[in-house]
């Protein structure tokens, strides 16, 4: 396997990841909900509960697992090197969460179902996240959904500000950051076919009947797929299917058939030749982004940031009254 030392997850990350993220910050009331996150959210709790809930993975617990494990974060380059549980559910998933204790967390159902390099492309896509300091932004977009409907009481009212158009950003923003996590998929696995796989097995996969799934006629469904789009009708639907219209919930991925399309574009182009061949930004952070604004150039007195706090909030009443 492939191991990009110092790479950067600038190098791989994709362009609409950036460009959402960017959307995602521009939108009012961001910069209001990442202050309250960071006051109010901490990792520990969730790393207890893990510890105390789940199963930790380490050279004597889930062996294979382990040096699979320790395989990616060296492929990838990620430091420090993040904690790995396994939670006993059936449901086939996996996720990362965590900035300064950065973890990742395999359904058992995920181990039942994935072979081993199946398992690696997952948890390598898992480790991009965390590689591209997606996992706090995705804590902050899970936070606001379940608080949403209190902050206008937290805020004296300028929860208001927490309007749709900022949960619509986050959950664009969750579904373009999958992309970036599939790039570092392929990367480590250096196998376009086992990603492929691992995502038909997501959509729909079985062991008992494996060897009747064929993946060329899945990529040719991601091909139809693609087709849909020559029908500006089709188009309006499968926006309303994103944002939660006939499903009564927002999707946090893009359907399996479209992260096929975007990888297989990915995987035939110089950029992913380059990096292959060890021509690749490099950087000496974990390329992990900051929650709140990255204009500061240097850290905060607690009486400057207390000053800041109220600046942004003025201001946000202000617009308010403009509205008004």
């Amino acid at each position: 396997m492939p191991t990009y030392t110092g790479i950067s997850s600038e190098a791989f990350r994709h362009p609409l990841d950036a460009q959402a993220e960017q959307a995602l910050r521009s939108v009012p009331g961001f910069d209001l909900v990442a202050t309250k996150f960071v006051e109010f959210i901490y990792e520990r709790p969730q790393i207890i509960y893990h510890m105390g809930n789940s199963i930790q993975v380490g050279p004597r617990q889930y062996a294979t697992i382990y040096r699979i494990f320790r395989e990616c974060v060296r492929d990838l380059d990620v430091f420090p090197e993040p904690s790995l549980f396994v939670s006993q559910n059936p449901f086939v998933n996996s996720y990362s969460l965590g900035k300064d204790q950065p973890y990742i967390v395999l359904n058992a159902g995920a181990l039942d179902l994935f072979n081993e390099a199946e398992l690696r492309a997952v948890i390598a896509h898992e480790l991009g996240h965390i590689k591209c300091g997606h996992t706090i932004l995705i804590q902050m977009a899970m936070w606001t959904m379940s608080v949403v409907s209190a902050i206008s009481e937290m805020t004296f009212g300028l929860g208001g500000i927490v309007s749709s158009g900022l949960i619509y950003a986050f959950f664009e923003w969750r579904r373009k950051a999958e992309l970036s996590s599939d790039r570092a998929a392929l990367l480590v696995t250096d196998d376009l076919d086992t990603v492929l796989r691992a995502m038909m097995q997501v959509s729909g996969g079985s062991r008992a009947y494996a060897h009747e799934l064929s993946l060329a006629e899945f990529c040719k469904q991601s091909q139809n797929y693609q087709e849909l789009d020559r029908n500006n009708l089709n188009q309006i639907y499968k926006f309303l299917l994103y944002n939660g219209y006939g499903s009564g919930s927002m999707l946090s991925h893009p359907f399996p058939v479209e992260r096929v399309h975007y990888l297989k574009e990915w995987a035939g182009s110089a950029e992913y030749q380059r990096i292959k061949n060890g021509d690749y930004q490099r950087s000496d952070a974990s390329g992990a982004v900051d929650v709140v604004s990255d204009r500061q150039e240097k850290p905060e007195s607690e009486a400057d940031r207390l000053r800041r706090q109220i600046a942004e909030l003025q201001a946000q009443i202000e617009r308010l009254k403009v509205k008004n």
